[in-house]
């Protein structure tokens, strides 16, 4: 089967021309649907909004719906949607992370505390599917309903698992579903439904973006341990500091020395780098092949993505569906 890259390959800049426009109107979409009547949680909503971020997912989905054949209408609705659910698991995650930063700035919690922040995640979702409910159709609402439930539980699953050194790859893959494949693969959905897609076709593309999004939570968990501060917008390392073991530390177990180990269980006991140093856990995660298979199998995701991608009729849309593989694979925050 073919997962070669179809017709002439295209750049990042590229890619997110072909939905600038109906990105506009996604980023006024989320300006205007924000407003709240409580002027904190307003604040809050534009703070989020104007720290950047890709928008990678609202993107993702504008491409499905263009690919389709939609006219960008219900998609930049739906776009706007997602990023602001999004945005609300973002509040929520650094409450229950104690986040100082989040893309290179405070975050929310520290500029206007936890119980504030809860409740502006909370009003964000509920914002979230006030704009969907527009739209009128049950089918949108079951996406949305079941990938926030499955959030949820991808965030449940987490918690329960804090401070464990015996975690497995499959606990990782179950963790990345949950918290970042399902949103991919509900993105590329709402773009098929919001077109008039056929069943097949979106679960099609649902598949693409599950592989995108697996890839995607794969490297960000490699990405915590390589990157740079000023790159990632957050503590590099933060994750083990959290008490949270990813995979690039699951595969670097697998060999690691009973020294080795206590120096990881130092970690996630004191949550902090101490007595174990960041450097020495780095250099034994690289050591051990953990970055290294964990980009691997990132690969693997990517691969799938592409060749479910490359079973379509070629056209723009489907070769930059194609290239954002290589985005999430070579990406550096």
């Amino acid at each position: 089967m073919q997962t070669e890259r179809p017709g002439q390959a295209l750049s990042a800049g590229e890619i997110f021309e072909l939905v600038r426009e109906d990105l506009e109107h996604v980023e006024k979409a989320i300006n205007s649907e924000s407003l709240a009547s409580v002027e904190t949680v307003t604040n809050i909503g534009r703070y989020l909004q104007q720290s950047g971020g890709k928008r990678l997912r609202p993107a993702l989905l504008l491409l499905c719906a263009r690919f389709a054949g939609g006219d960008g209408k219900s998609a930049v609705q739906l776009g706007a949607v997602v990023e602001m659910i999004h945005a609300a698991t973002l509040v929520h995650d650094d409450v229950i992370d104690v986040a100082q930063t989040r893309r290179g700035r405070p975050s929310a919690n520290v500029q206007w505390g936890n119980h504030t922040c809860v409740l502006a995640g909370d009003w964000l979702y509920m914002q979230a599917f006030q704009v969907a409910l527009r739209e009128r159709n049950f089918h949108v609402l079951d996406l949305l309903i079941g990938l926030t439930q499955l959030m949820v539980e991808g965030e449940l699953i987490q918690l329960e698992r804090i401070g464990r050194i015996d975690i497995t790859e499959a606990d990782c893959m179950e963790v990345a579903d949950r918290k970042t494949a399902c949103l991919f693969s509900a993105c590329a959905k709402l773009g098929a439904v919001s077109a008039g897609a056929d069943t097949a076709a979106e679960e099609k593309l649902g598949e693409f973006a599950w592989n995108l999004g697996m890839a995607f939570q794969l490297i960000d968990d490699m990405l915590d341990f390589t990157s740079r501060e000023q790159t990632l917008g957050k503590p590099v390392g933060g994750d083990l500091k959290e008490g949270k073991v990813t995979l690039p530390l699951v595969y670097a177990l697998e060999t690691a020395t009973a020294a080795e180990r206590r120096q990881v269980d130092l970690v996630l006991g004191e949550r902090t780098y101490d007595s174990a140093p960041f450097a020495e856990i780095y250099s034994m995660i690289e050591r051990r092949g953990g970055l290294q298979r964990t980009r691997e199998r990132a690969q693997q995701f990517t691969d799938r993505a592409r060749q479910l991608v490359a079973e379509f009729p070629d056209s723009p849309y489907q070769r930059a569906l194609c290239m954002l593989t290589d985005l999430v694979t070579e990406r550096d925050r």
